[in-house]
C-alpha cells in the first residue's frame, strides 16, 4: 500500500483563499448600505452658503442655529437630473405637512432653470430652499450622494442622516420615531 504523503504546502494556500472568501460573503452579508455614519451626529451641521432659488426664501445659517419650538428640522439635499429625488418627492410632500417638522432644501448642482421647472411641476415641499450649484456645502456636510437628509433637533444638533430616496418604508422605518 502505498500512502500518498499530502504535501502542506500546496494546501495552506488553499484554506487560506477559501477563508478570505468565507469572511468576504460574511462581511458582505453583515454590510448595510443604508447606515452610512456620519461625523456630523450629535454636532452642531455646518454653516450653508447657499445661492438663491428663483423667489423663494433662502435658506441659510440662521436656520440651523437652535429653536425654541420642539420641532425637528430635515435638510434635504436634492436635484432635478437624480431620478431617486423623483421617487422621494412624494413623502417629502407628506413631511411637510406635519406641524413637528420644518423641511428645507439644498439643490446639488443643478441649473436654476431645471430646478425651478422640477419644483413648478412636482411641487415646492420645502419651506425654505437654496443652490448649492458647486457642490461646495455638500462636501462640507459629508454628504455621498443626492438625495441625502440630515435631521436637525432643537438645539441645533445633527441626529440622523439618511442617503438615499425617503421611501413610504424608509419614513415608517426610519423616520417615524423622529417625527411623531
Amino acid at each position: 500500500m502505498i500512502q500518498k504523503k499530502v504535501n502542506l504546502f500546496r494546501i495552506i494556500p488553499l484554506i487560506i483563499f477559501f477563508s478570505l472568501i468565507l469572511l468576504a460573503f460574511i462581511a458582505l452579508k453583515s454590510y448595510d448600505k443604508d447606515n452610512i455614519p456620519s461625523v456630523l451626529i450629535g454636532q452642531s451641521p455646518p454653516p450653508l452658503l447657499l445661492e438663491e432659488l428663483g423667489n423663494f426664501k433662502l435658506l441659510d445659517k440662521r436656520d440651523l442655529k437652535p429653536i425654541k419650538e420642539n420641532k425637528i428640522r430635515l435638510i434635504n439635499f436634492w436635484a432635478s437630473w437624480c431620478p431617486p429625488c423623483r421617487v422621494e418627492h412624494p413623502q417629502l410632500e407628506k413631511l411637510s405637512k406635519k406641524k413637528n417638522i420644518q423641511l428645507f432644501g439644498v439643490n446639488y448642482k443643478d441649473s436654476k432653470n431645471s430646478a425651478l421647472n422640477f419644483l413648478s411641476e412636482h411641487g415646492n415641499p420645502f419651506l425654505k430652499i437654496g443652490s448649492d450649484k458647486n457642490g461646495r456645502n455638500a462636501i462640507e456636510w459629508g454628504v455621498y450622494g443626492v438625495p441625502e437628509t440630515f435631521v436637525i433637533d432643537q438645539h441645533g444638533k445633527v441626529l440622523f442622516r439618511h442617503a438615499g430616496p425617503i421611501t413610504k418604508a424608509v419614513l415608517e422605518k426610519k423616520f417615524s420615531s423622529l417625527i411623531k
